[in-house]
């Protein structure tokens, strides 16, 4: 089967959504399907590269930053990947569309949907669900959400990462939704002999803004200056200063470090020097760095946001805190750092929850979802 792939940002460049269609993509071509993704240039990466048998695309379409897409990106986005779309679809002949986030790609493959009849499905995220992220999203949804309708109408399938982002989905658009949550190659991303760290690192991994609410992180851990502890602040965005100025502020220069935006490979690297991670988010769909937390074995400390409900067995593998509880983040964490065995216990629960996301059977659903989408499946 051939799937062509359309996704505005795809590693290295943007978060959680690009690295869920990688590791589906990776699946995919590991059972022998052909995959072609068009996704966005930015900066100094390759317009045309082939890894592990997907052959990437990248389009010029504005984005200047690899860690933001705004509306001019976007729209430049559906605009180029419609017309090299329409052109690959043409010579190449793809059986299925596989779009991720209803805005911007879904708005090209309705188009080409449309124009060719290649069936598309549309996996969305939670940032394109109105409602999912409204200290992000909810400004241009007020605009935008007269013309999704349709998009979500035409699909042949419509996935969720989540039963929260699939619950908010219904709310808006009627149309069935199935839940496939995002996964992890729990043989790639292996932590092997699990071993707490001395001192223990807590490491956090997402855009620098206000969704994933990091400036908590470091008022939090300024109340545990009396614990050994190291953090890594993985990531890059628009609170960078802030987040800068109030490491300062708290003096906590030597206890925090920045790496700036880096590779899902580096990423790992840090997971793997890691004991704990700590995600204070606003929202959530089911983050991709969780999942991957998960697998690396860490201990977590989450808001109950969204999909991160479906990551933590309270008292088990860590700890849910509801989002404004300021003081259960401190005592949560104070357990896990003061706690040696506590902790560990934690890390080796993560790692056993971890095979219910499992990518191989994650894939499998893809694939039988887009079987019949294109019709290729007699049942």
């Amino acid at each position: 089967m051939r799937i062509l792939v359309l996704i505005h940002e795809y590693p290295p460049v943007g978060g959680g959504g690009g690295r869920v269609a990688q590791d589906i993509c990776e699946g995919l071509v590991k059972q022998g399907h052909e995959v072609l993704i068009l996704t966005a240039h930015c900066e100094d990466l390759l317009f045309e590269e082939h890894q592990d048998g997907i052959t990437i695309h990248r389009l010029k379409s504005w984005r200047r930053l690899p860690y933001k897409a705004d509306i001019r990106a976007m729209a430049g986005y559906v605009w180029k990947s419609f017309w090299v779309g329409l052109k690959t679809i043409q010579e190449w002949h793809p059986d299925v569309i596989h779009t991720h986030f209803a805005v911007p790609a879904g708005a090209s493959a309705w188009l080409l949907n449309r124009l060719t009849g290649v069936p598309y499905v549309l996996t969305a995220h939670l940032g394109d669900v109105p409602g999912g992220t409204p200290e992000k999203t909810g400004k241009w949804f007020k605009w935008v959400f007269p013309f999704t309708p349709p998009i979500w109408k035409r699909a042949a399938q419509v996935v969720a990462v989540s039963e929260f982002t699939r619950q908010l989905a219904l709310r808006s658009y009627s149309v069935d939704v199935r839940v496939i949550p995002n996964g992890v190659d729990l043989e790639k991303i292996n932590p092997g002999n699990i071993e707490l760290h001395t001192p223990p690192r807590i490491v956090f991994a997402g855009r620098f803004m206000k969704q994933k609410n990091p400036i908590q992180i470091i008022r939090t851990l300024s109340s545990l200056k009396d614990l050994p502890w190291n953090c890594v602040l993985i990531g890059d965005g628009p609170l960078r200063e802030e987040i800068e100025r109030e490491i300062k502020n708290h003096e906590l220069e030597s206890r925090i470090t920045l790496t700036g935006w880096i590779t899902p490979e580096q990423v790992l690297d840090w997971y793997a020097r890691s004991d704990i991670m700590f995600m204070p988010s606003l929202s959530e769909g089911l983050p991709v760095v969780g999942v991957q937390g998960l697998a690396m074995g860490l201990a977590l400390v989450l808001s109950r946001a969204g999909g991160n409900v479906e990551l933590i067995q309270n008292g088990e593998n860590g700890y849910l805190i509801e989002v404004d509880d300021v003081l259960k983040y401190e005592t949560s964490l104070r357990t896990l750092l003061s706690g040696p065995e506590a902790c560990l216990a934690a890390r080796i629960a993560s790692r056993r929850i971890a095979r219910r996301f499992d990518i191989h059977s994650i894939v499998e659903s893809y694939a039988n979802i887009f079987n019949q989408a294109a019709n290729l499946n007699p049942d």
